[in-house]
């Protein structure tokens, strides 16, 4: 899934690409992926970008006083065309959800992978009335989120840290690469409580949350649309590298599997050497 490194860099690729030009149509391509009618896609066309924004893992584009939102959930990516085929794409065929098309003969579209379709999309006259915008966070990269604003973020949260940190309510953009990139720099368990932190251990968390989505968002700053996937991967120091040793330690990094995620750590950078339960492996063993 493109977390906030991404989709920052994707918007700043589109803001390049798009603003003061003219769209010329909007065409959807999968039956599930407009989640408004109201206004209609045609409303946006014959439109200038005047700009491209980010909610967190959200984009929205900007033009004739209207918003087209969009969130390319779990398997969901952007595919850039200086120019558009001519023959035009065929709707529920291919990975394609969404066309948009310039007046210069340039667009995008929106694709998804897979069979669980969760892309979405909203033409909205304000961001803010898509629901799943409305409640998000703070944006962690903000100016104003210092130390004491994520501390107060984190007040009276009485889960384990690595849920609050992937939480788009508490704060925005992070999900399950970046929240274990962030517990590994920060040497924590993702099992740790965090009504247990310290102070010391909260600062801790904090710089390593700013310095990690830093540095990624430096990294991918100028990478070009289609290799944002592989720039991400390459960075990536314990997510997604199970097996492999630990970057900084040489220990070996471990998994634990849910019901439809996993997340890697090092033990003896987080745990104090001790492997985490596995409770799906757990249960099998029974």
């Amino acid at each position: 899934m493109p977390e906030l490194p991404e989709v920052e860099s994707l918007r700043g690729f589109l803001e390049q690409r798009l603003t003061g030009l003219r769209i010329a149509r909007v065409l959807p391509l999968s039956i599930s992926v407009l989640k408004t009618y109201d206004p209609p896609l045609s409303a946006v066309e014959g439109a200038v970008v005047t700009a491209v924004g980010r909610y967190g893992k959200w984009l929205g584009i900007g033009a004739g006083g209207l918003h087209l939102v969009f969130h390319l959930a779990r398997a969901g990516w952007l595919r850039w065309y200086d120019e558009l085929p001519a023959a035009p794409p065929r709707p529920g065929k291919g990975p394609s959800a969404l066309r948009i098309a310039l007046a210069s003969g340039a667009g995008f579209d929106l694709t998804e992978a897979g069979t669980t379709k969760r892309l979405a999309v909203h033409l909205v006259p304000d961001p803010a009335e898509v629901p799943a915008i409305a409640r998000l966070g703070p944006d962690p990269l903000a100016e104003g989120f210092d130390r004491d604003a994520f501390a107060a973020v984190l007040a009276g949260e009485s889960r384990r840290i690595k849920g609050a940190l992937r939480d788009q309510s508490l704060i925005a953009g992070i999900g399950n690469a970046y929240s274990d990139e962030i517990l590994h720099a920060a040497r924590m368990s993702p099992y740790k409580q965090v009504r247990q932190l310290d102070e010391d251990e909260t600062t801790r968390l904090y710089e390593a949350l700013r310095t990690t989505l830093g540095e990624a968002v430096a990294r991918a700053r100028s990478v070009a649309a289609a290799g944002l996937k592989a720039e991400k991967k390459s960075g990536l120091r314990v997510h997604g590298r199970t097996g492999e040793p630990c970057p900084v330690c040489g220990d070996t990094i471990r998994e634990v599997s849910f019901s439809d995620s996993s997340l890697q750590y090092c033990p003896t950078c987080q745990t104090g050497g001790r492997p985490l339960a596995d409770r799906r492996m757990s249960r099998l063993l029974k």
